[in-house]
């Protein structure tokens, strides 16, 4: 079966307007309109960078006990959890795989992970 969503831990963690602190989170697979729709958001086509931010809010499913992750909330995250985000979200979308070669740092031996099951068998709570 198809894998379509991801579980994560930001770096840091998004601290919401209470003091909050949110890290556990999930990750969907992208579609086509969540890659063509941001392109019409007059935020973008002002700066091409906010596609992220957009692209973001809309394949992230769930952020800890937020109702809703909106292009506001990625706005306001850490820069290392953004770029936590963009990297997990090229990951899971860049290339079709989520396979990736890793060195052992206490061996140097060169392996391939499949990140997908790296993703499913990882705890929410490291």
């Amino acid at each position: 079966m198809l894998q379509t969503e991801f579980e994560f831990t930001l770096p840091k963690g998004y601290v919401d307007q209470h003091g909050n602190l949110h890290r556990d989170g999930v990750m969907r697979l992208a579609s086509a309109a969540d890659e063509i729709a941001p392109l019409q958001d007059p935020r973008v086509q002002r700066n091409e960078a906010y596609l992220s931010i957009i692209l973001l809010s809309r394949v992230i499913q769930k952020l800890g006990d937020l109702p809703d992750v909106n292009p506001s909330i990625v706005e306001k995250m850490f820069a290392a959890d953004v770029s936590y985000l963009q990297e997990l979200y090229e990951r899971i979308n860049g290339n079709g795989h989520t396979q990736m070669s890793v060195t052992c740092p206490h061996c140097n031996a060169s392996i391939v992970l499949d990140g997908a099951s790296l993703f499913r068998e990882s705890s929410l709570g490291e």
